[in-house]
């Protein structure tokens, strides 16, 4: 599987929810070990890899205990706010995978592919900062747009990521080196 493809499969793990008994049968978790298995598979010349990697690992560590429906209850029931904080991970991680992207996909020429993956970043980081106005400045008529907003956005960069996976920008450099023994001349 090529790393976009991995990302964009654990983007849509985490996207989905199938609630049985409140627990998700697609959890989240798992979505973040794709995510890892994505990242480990972009190439090593990527700017921010090393930042991707620690916010992909701390979102996935923050969605397992969030995979427990009783912690889940109790965040939003003491405040609304919190589930969106534990869920800024998630959204920093995002939003630096679209602008890593879009630096690479724009330093190998494809402008189209860098102007759509700069727009996803933008994207990301508003729709990020929408709780702020909903929950902290009371704007409660915004809470179901952002609420849309988030799940459109998410599902444009799991869209551009499967729609990018092969592009040649996006593969990793594969060693060239001669790894078997030399031969006899």
């Amino acid at each position: 599987m090529k790393p976009l493809q991995s990302l964009a499969m654990g983007l849509l793990v985490i996207a989905m929810s199938a609630r049985f008994h409140g627990y998700d049968a697609l959890p989240d978790p798992v979505g973040w070990l794709l995510v890892l298995l994505g990242v480990r598979g972009l190439p090593t010349e990527l700017d921010h890899r090393a930042t991707l990697r620690s916010l992909a690992l701390l979102a996935g560590a923050v969605s397992v205990v969030l995979w427990f429906p009783a912690v889940t209850t109790d965040l939003y029931d003491a405040d609304a706010s919190l589930g969106w904080a534990a869920n800024l991970p998630q959204l920093a991680f995002t939003a630096l995978l679209a602008h890593a992207l879009a630096s690479r996909a724009a330093a190998a020429g494809d402008g189209r592919s860098a102007r759509w993956l700069g727009i996803t970043r933008t994207a990301i980081v508003v729709v990020g900062l929408l709780p702020v106005l909903v929950f902290g400045a009371g704007v409660s008529s915004l809470e179901v747009t952002s609420y849309l907003a988030a799940g459109i956005t998410a599902l444009l960069l799991i869209w551009l990521l499967f729609a990018y996976a092969s592009r040649p920008w996006a593969a990793p450099v594969l060693d060239e080196s001669p790894t078997g023994p030399a031969s006899p001349s």
